[in-house]
């Protein structure tokens, strides 16, 4: 029975969700990136790849099992790992053909399993009405046809676990990463299958899905039903779902929230149309070494050779292919494939030149920086082309405020690295820690002074709660 206390605070909690829903978030603090090489608002669909890959390392603190062998004949939702942990949650065949390779590191660690497409053979499962069925029996299909790993738990950005009943869904739609894929483009024809996966999401966590918009947008995603709509605005990681779960509805001790790409509950609505595993990944190629940056429709870890060959990447110089944006992306090989979360490949050159009294103030000021000594500020809507350059060492740690002016978070960024990096679990709860993934912290590894690797420290903490906390 709930006390008086608990639903007076109940009742505030949906005043304050109804008030920022119609007032929206804005966030004041973070920044832009203006970077050459915006993907056009042209789709291709016509490429074929030949072969596709699947990677456990896509799947934060993901602990596989094969349960393919080489040279195997697979269809599309054939189970290809699954986890230890939970065998319930496994990781599906994005396409009918043969496991040619099980790419493994050390330790006999599984680093990628490639499949050769051949064929359209599918597993076809039963949906009957998912209208009529509980939220059980909606998770059982999800977790049965490989569609489960679409959605992740905050805190600590993992597969969401099936037991758990989460406070809310929380989705974003506005992307504010340097270049990134612009999601109203890329769903433009695919309203219908994104209200029918809400549907299905609707009937497991009831009326509580949030869905974050550009304040400036107006298409389609306002139509959208059995969703909770809430405009955001700002710089830089605005988009970010963790920084509008934290201005909408703090992740509490205990408190679960779950997220998902707008992408995947198009697929998880086709699953629900048609009784078969739907793998669709649209996405851009951009950057300033890509001469015809575009977007393409292919299906999730498809190879990216064939497509960066019809994009025209510069071959008079050296260049980086990341998946993902240069701020939290991952590097990736020339003939790597696709991140199985990605709708963006960013490709700049390698920064391999020396700059000469680079430590000067005001000097180089066609380089886009963050800083003060560098007069780039002044031009705010100039477009810039970055490489890999990093421009300087790893320092010691100095008191700013600089990481403050670019996180949006109520949260002291420093104080919670400096937790990470002793081990200091106590610490890293007061500190934030469950509010927090490692893309959070981009900027900060852009922009800071210092030069460390914000991100990979963020990681190693969440790592060390996910073992000592859980």
């Amino acid at each position: 029975m709930k006390t008086w206390f608990i639903v007076k605070f109940e009742l505030i909690l949906e005043i304050q969700n109804k008030y920022l829903m119609s007032k929206g978030i804005r966030i004041r603090r973070g920044a832009n990136l203006n970077l050459y090489g915006e993907a056009n608002k042209i789709l291709n669909k016509n490429i074929s790849a030949k072969s596709f890959a699947l990677r456990p390392t896509d799947f934060f603190s993901f602990n596989p099992k094969l349960a393919v062998k080489e040279g195997e004949q697979v269809a599309v939702g054939s189970p290809i790992f699954f986890s230890k942990d939970d065998p319930r949650i496994k990781v599906v065949a994005p396409v009918a053909g043969t496991v040619v390779s099980i790419v493994r590191g050390a330790k006999r660690k599984i680093l990628k399993v490639v499949i050769e497409p051949a064929g359209d053979e599918v597993v076809q499962h039963n949906i009957g009405n998912p209208s009529k069925l509980n939220a059980d029996g909606l998770k059982k299909l999800l977790l049965d046809s490989g569609c489960w790993p679409f959605i992740e738990q905050r805190p600590y950005g993992i597969i969401a676990n099936p037991d758990d009943t989460p406070k809310a869904i929380f989705i974003s739609a506005l992307n504010t990463g340097p270049l990134q894929a612009d999601f109203d483009f890329i769903l433009k024809d695919s309203f219908e299958a994104l209200q029918l996966g809400i549907n299905v999401l609707s009937r497991i966590v009831g009326n509580n899905i949030y869905l974050g918009i550009d304040k400036l947008f107006s298409g389609a995603f306002k139509d959208l039903k059995n969703i909770n709509t809430f405009e955001v605005s700002g710089a830089h990681p605005a988009g970010n779902v963790g920084v509008q779960i934290h201005h909408f509805s703090p992740i509490n001790m205990g408190e679960k929230v779950w997220t998902i790409r707008p992408e995947d509950i198009v697929n998880i609505g086709m699953f629900f149309k048609t009784g078969i595993f739907h793998a669709k990944r649209t996405f851009a190629i951009a950057g300033s070494a890509v001469e015809s940056p575009k977007y393409f429709e292919a299906k999730i870890g498809v190879e990216l050779s064939p497509y960066m060959d019809d994009a025209k990447i510069d071959k008079s110089q050296q260049v980086r292919v990341i998946n993902g944006d240069v701020l939290s992306g991952t590097a990736e090989a020339s003939n790597g494939y696709l991140g199985y979360f990605n709708n963006l490949v960013t490709i700049i050159p390698e920064g391999k030149e020396y700059r000469m009294f680079g430590w000067l103030p005001f000097k180089d000021n066609h380089i886009l920086s963050l800083s003060k000594t560098s007069l780039s500020w002044l031009f705010k809507k100039k477009k810039y082309a970055v490489n890999t350059n990093i421009n300087g060492e790893e320092r010691a740690l100095v008191v700013t405020g600089e990481m403050e002016k670019v996180f949006p978070m109520d949260i002291f960024p420093m104080s919670l690295l400096k937790a990470c990096m002793i081990g200091d679990i106590e610490q890293m709860e007061a500190l934030g820690i469950y509010e927090v993934v490692p893309e959070d912290f981009g900027l900060i590894d852009y922009s800071n002074t210092s030069k460390i690797e914000a991100q990979e420290i963020i990681r190693k903490g969440i790592e060390l709660m996910i073992k000592e906390v859980g």
